[in-house]
């Protein structure tokens, strides 16, 4: 089912916008969904002044996951892009536990749940586009590019570097991902550039790695 890209789009930040024009044709629309559906959650999150309130909100978009898609409410802009996932959508309820984790005291464990929650999303992605079992690789790539944004957002030094040695502590080597799951490939190989200590676009070099 067509969905309109601009009020998603809008929700993106230059990485994952960038990322997103890597994307294979059939696989752009659930990609976009993906990424937008992460973004909006962000923003609940960092918005959080009160942490049972953003509780209450990550818990609506859990229920309405575990609802099946015809009984989602129209109107809604990212539930409409989720559709088409189908009953894949229910994969999505990690990407919310790990950004809840966030609402909680920071701590080494608490971003690796959180990064973990991040991965799984993209590995519901790849089910929904039958991309392949390669979860190691989605795995890694997906809590690499977590925790460089999370660090990139952290205004607390303490926090950034806890983020930023999580990072440092994966495997190095480059997570070999299937054709579909292009654009996590572009936000890992950011994510391995900044270590944690930049912005993922920062300088010149970033568009290069991206190519």
């Amino acid at each position: 089912m067509p969905f309109e890209e601009a009020p998603l789009l809008g929700l993106l930040a230059p990485p994952e916008r960038l990322a997103l024009a890597y994307a294979a044709r059939p696989a752009r629309g659930p990609t976009l969904a993906l990424l937008a559906f992460d973004a909006r959650l962000a923003r609940i999150v960092r918005a959080a002044r009160e942490p049972a309130l953003a509780q209450i909100r990550l818990a609506w978009w859990r229920d309405r996951l575990r609802a099946r898609p015809a009984d989602w409410p129209k109107g809604e802009p990212v539930l409409a892009a989720l559709i088409d996932w189908g009953d894949h959508a229910r994969g999505l309820g990690a990407l919310v536990d790990g950004w809840e984790e966030l609402l909680g005291e920071p701590s080494a464990e608490a971003f690796g749940r959180f990064a973990g929650g991040r991965a799984a999303g993209w590995r519901a992605l790849a089910a929904m586009l039958g991309a392949g079992p390669n979860h190691r690789a989605i795995d890694r790539a997906g809590q690499g590019w977590a925790l460089a944004d999370l660090a990139a957002h952290l205004a607390d030094p303490g926090e950034r570097e806890i983020a930023a040695s999580l990072l440092a502590a994966q495997d190095r080597r480059p997570a070999w991902l299937p054709r579909a799951l292009r654009p996590l490939a572009v936000l890992y190989a950011l994510a391995r550039r900044s270590s944690g200590q930049r912005p993922l676009l920062s300088g010149p070099g970033a568009l290069l790695t991206a190519l």
